[in-house]
């Protein structure tokens, strides 16, 4: 066991040998934190909060009361192989979340970027790559080996299924339930989530210039002119403007285990 003189944990709190308590730790009431994990700087867990598994928490997380991370995967396949949850730097962690491990099959590590909210009752289920700035609103449920971009915002009550990419600023509104591929920069809604357009409040939010939402906004609606896929392939053979219209492209045209949301589907 490894804790820093400055961390502070309190005395009902649970923490067992071999983990690593990193500086201005501060570990709450009976809290729960397992022999594999560890705790980057100033990280805060309230309490009640379990972490177990080879879970490493970046610095500056606080994790709410009754979060519970690093468990085995809900996978029936999984078969107690040795498997990981790595949680960036500067994440907030609401209450009832849960985060699992990896599995052999998805090769076994869950990753969690920096800076991302989490609120009350989401899931990231196993072996999801979610980037930075990430936020989920109470009650997501990210199914197995989805991987979310940067910057995306899953509305309320929502599902991904399993294997499902969201691209980079794309946002999906409350109670949707999204079955395919999302593009980058898309907003999406409904019960089987259809393209409704691009995330343009995200957009300018994030301060893009507006020659670059333009030449997004045309790639998007060639795009709706026939098959995603050709379209996109086309569209990369003649040349697009813009580095988000590119990146789109891109997205598209990289490797996927889904099919794509496309206009009122």
């Amino acid at each position: 066991m490894s804790i820093d003189p400055s961390a502070q944990i309190h005395a009902s709190a649970v923490v067992e040998p071999g983990a690593v308590i990193g500086p201005d730790c501060r570990i709450g009431p009976f809290c729960v934190v397992g022999p594999e994990v560890v705790l980057g700087r100033g990280v805060s867990l309230q309490s009640h909060v379990v972490v177990q598994g080879a879970t490493e928490i970046g610095d500056e997380t606080e994790v709410f009361p009754f979060a519970s991370l690093g468990q085995i995967p809900q996978d029936l396949k999984f078969n107690g192989e040795k498997t990981r949850l790595k949680i960036g730097k500067r994440n907030r962690i609401r209450e009832y979340v849960t985060m699992n491990t990896g599995t052999e099959g998805g090769g076994g590590l869950t990753e969690i970027g920096d800076d991302g909210l989490f609120m009350s009752s989401c899931h990231v289920a196993h072996d999801c790559k979610l980037g930075d700035r990430v936020i989920l609103v109470n009650s997501v449920a990210v199914a197995g080996h989805c991987v979310l971009g940067d910057d995306v915002i899953v509305g309320g009550l929502s599902g991904v299924h399993q294997f499902v990419r969201i691209g980079r600023g794309a946002i999906i509104g409350a109670l949707s339930m999204v079955t395919a591929d999302v593009i980058p920069h898309a907003l999406v809604a409904g019960p089987r989530a259809g393209l409704e357009g691009l995330n343009l409040v995200g957009l300018k939010r994030r301060g893009t210039p507006r020659e670059e939402i333009s030449a997004l906004r045309k790639t998007v609606e060639a795009l709706g002119q026939g098959s995603f896929r050709e379209s996109a392939r086309t569209l990369s053979e003649e040349g697009v403007e813009g580095e988000l219209a590119r990146e789109v492209l891109d997205f598209i045209l990289g490797p996927s285990e889904r099919s794509f949301l496309t206009p009122g589907k």
